[in-house]
C-alpha cells in the first residue's frame, strides 16, 4: 500500500473541491491520480488559492489525472442472447493487478469490477458476480478474487467496502465465507481448511469489542449486548466524518438533520457498509434520510451472514480434526440463531425484521433482508411458510421482488429490485419447499433483464420491478450498466431453471 494515497492527506483541497462541485460526481476527484507528491500540490494550492482569478477546476486538472474510463467503447449485440453478451462482458469488466499513485489499493491478482463508473472491486457485489463466473467455468477468476480478499484481510484485518483508501474504516456485508464455500464446491473441502486463518481474522473484525460488553457498556464497534445477555451485530464505521466520495451530499444533509454532524456521518457511513445505501430500513422517519440511525439497528441480514461465518469456521475446524474449536464456533452459531429468531421475528406480521437496539423493539419496515433466515436455513418451518406468504402477497411484482414496500426515493426501496436480493429470495424459498414461487420470481426477473437489454443493450445495476418500462431511480449517482452482480445472478438463475 506504499503507493496508495489516503484522502485525509488531501485536505483542505478535498473539502474545497467537493463542496464546489467542480465535478458532477463526488467520486471523480477522490479517484484522480496526482501528478506530483500530494505535499507539493497542497503547497501550491495554499499559495495560489487566494490570488485574483484563481480557477479551482483548472488547478485540479493541471495537477491531477482524471480516472480512467474503462468500458465506454463496449457495444452489446442485442440480436444475440443475453448469456452470450455476458460472456463477452467478463473480459470488459476484468482488471489486472497494477499500482498507481492514487487512492486505489493495489491487489495481487486479477479481478472483476461491477461496471460503469467503477475502477475497483466491491466486497459484497463480488459474491454475486462469482455465481456467474462459476457458471461460465471461470473458476480461476473466482479463486483470484478470493485470494485478493484474503490479501486485504491479511493487510487490513478485514475486507473494506472496496479497494480504495477512502473506504478504509468500514467493510460490507460479510460474504467472504460464502465465497470460500463456493470455491470448496469447485476444488474440494480442503479449501475450507486453507482459508480458515482468513475466515477467523474476518470474524474477529466483526466481533471486535464484544468481550468488553456488559450492562454498563452495551455497545462497542460492530457488537451490541441484548437484554437476555446475547450478542448480535450492527453496521459500523471507524470514522465520523463526511464520506470523501460523497462529501458534498453528506455535508448538505447535516444542515437538514437534527442530529449532530459527527453522529449523522457515522450513521451514513454505517449505511454504506450495509450495502443498502440507502433504504428506509435505516430511518426513524420513513421518508427522511436526515433521520438515519443505522448504528442503533441490529440488521437481520448481517446477523444471518455472521451465523454462516460461524458455521463455516466450525466446519473448517471439524475437517481439520480440531473438534474442540469446531464445537466452540458451532455453539456460537447456535446462540446467534436463537437470538435472531428471538429478537427479529415478528409473530403478528409473520416476517423477520431488523431490531432497534436503542428503542428495544422491532423496526417496522418489511424488506427482503427478512429472507436471509430462509437463505441460511435459520427459520422454522412455520416461519418459512409465513414469510413465503408475505413474499407472494406483498413483495412479488411484475419484474421480480421489490426491496421494500414503500416508495421513498431511496434506491434500496420500492420500486427497485436488485439482483442479489432476487437470488437470496429465490434460494431461500427453494430451501423451504416453495419451488413454484421461486421459479415465478426467477422467470419474471430474467424476463425483465432480457427486455431491458433488448431495449437498451445494457445490463443494469438495478431495475424497476413495478413498472418494467421505467428505469430504476434513486441513489447518489446515475444508474450503472455492466453489471457484475446482475450478470452473475442472471447466469446462475438461467442454469438453475434451464
Amino acid at each position: 500500500m506504499q503507493s496508495t494515497i489516503h484522502v485525509n492527506e488531501l485536505h483542505p483541497l478535498l473539502e474545497d473541491v467537493q463542496l464546489s462541485r467542480i465535478f458532477p460526481d463526488g467520486k471523480t476527484f477522490v479517484d484522480c491520480r496526482p501528478r506530483q507528491s500530494v505535499g507539493t500540490i497542497l503547497e501550491k494550492y495554499r499559495q495560489q488559492k487566494n490570488t485574483p482569478g484563481f480557477d479551482l477546476k483548472k488547478f485540479v486538472l493541471e495537477n491531477f489525472d482524471l480516472p480512467v474510463s474503462y468500458s465506454t467503447t463496449y457495444q452489446a449485440d442485442v440480436n444475440k442472447p443475453v448469456e452470450e453478451n455476458i460472456e463477452k462482458l467478463w473480459d470488459v469488466l476484468a482488471r489486472n493487478p497494477h499500482s498507481e499513485k492514487g487512492t486505489l489499493i493495489p491487489l495481487p491478482f486479477p479481478y472483476i469490477v461491477p461496471g460503469g463508473r467503477f475502477g475497483e472491486i466491491y466486497y459484497w457485489d463480488s459474491y454475486f458476480t462469482m455465481l456467474g463466473l462459476k457458471v461460465s467455468g471461470k473458476s480461476e477468476m473466482v479463486e483470484n478474487m478470493i485470494k485478493n480478499f484474503s490479501y486485504l484481510i491479511d493487510r487490513l484485518g478485514y475486507i473494506p467496502n472496496g479497494n480504495r483508501s477512502y473506504f478504509i474504516g468500514r467493510s460490507q456485508p460479510p460474504f467472504y465465507a460464502l465465497m470460500v464455500q463456493m470455491l470448496a464446491e469447485i476444488k474440494g473441502n480442503n479449501i475450507l481448511i486453507h482459508y480458515l486463518p482468513s475466515l477467523e481474522k474476518e470474524y474477529e473484525f466483526w466481533m471486535q469489542g464484544s468481550e468488553e460488553l456488559n450492562t454498563g457498556n452495551i455497545s462497542s464497534q460492530h457488537s451490541m449486548l441484548l437484554p437476555g445477555g446475547e450478542i448480535l451485530n450492527r453496521y459500523w464505521d471507524q470514522n465520523e466524518t463526511p464520506r470523501p466520495e460523497s462529501y458534498r451530499e453528506d455535508v448538505n444533509l447535516s444542515h437538514q438533520s437534527a442530529q449532530r454532524p459527527e453522529i449523522l456521518y457515522r450513521h451514513l457511513r454505517a449505511g454504506a457498509e450495509s450495502g443498502w445505501d440507502y433504504s428506509s430500513r435505516w430511518f426513524k422517519e420513513k421518508n427522511s434520510l436526515a433521520s438515519i440511525h443505522t448504528t442503533d439497528i441490529l440488521p437481520i441480514d448481517l446477523n444471518c451472514l455472521l451465523y454462516n461465518m460461524e458455521t463455516t469456521i466450525a466446519n473448517g475446524y471439524r475437517l481439520k480434526g480440531e473438534s474442540r474449536t469446531a464445537d466452540k464456533y458451532q455453539s456460537l452459531s447456535q446462540s446467534r440463531k436463537e437470538a435472531i429468531i428471538k429478537y427479529c421475528w415478528n409473530d403478528e406480521r409473520g416476517f423477520y425484521f431488523d431490531y432497534d437496539h436503542t428503542m428495544k423493539k422491532l423496526k417496522e419496515i418489511p424488506s427482503l433482508a427478512g429472507m436471509f433466515p430462509l437463505f441460511f436455513n435459520i427459520a422454522t418451518t412455520d416461519h418459512g411458510q409465513r414469510v413465503a406468504t408475505m413474499i407472494k402477497e406483498k413483495f412479488l411484482k411484475p419484474g421480480g421482488v421489490v426491496s421494500t414496500l414503500d416508495i421513498t426515493g431511496q434506491q434500496w426501496d420500492a420500486p427497485n429490485g436488485w439482483a442479489p436480493l432476487q437470488w437470496i429470495t429465490i434460494r431461500g424459498l427453494e430451501n423451504y419447499g416453495y419451488a413454484d414461487l421461486a421459479a415465478e420470481i426467477s422467470g419474471r426477473w430474467i424476463q425483465l433483464n432480457t427486455d431491458v437489454f433488448k431495449r437498451t443493450g445494457k445490463l443494469m445495476e438495478k431495475y424497476n420491478v413495478i413498472d418494467t418500462y421505467l428505469e430504476a431511480g434513486g441513489g447518489e449517482y446515475p444508474g450503472q450498466d455492466g453489471f457484475g452482480w446482475t450478470n452473475g445472478v442472471f447466469l446462475a438463475l438461467s442454469k438453475m431453471y434451464q
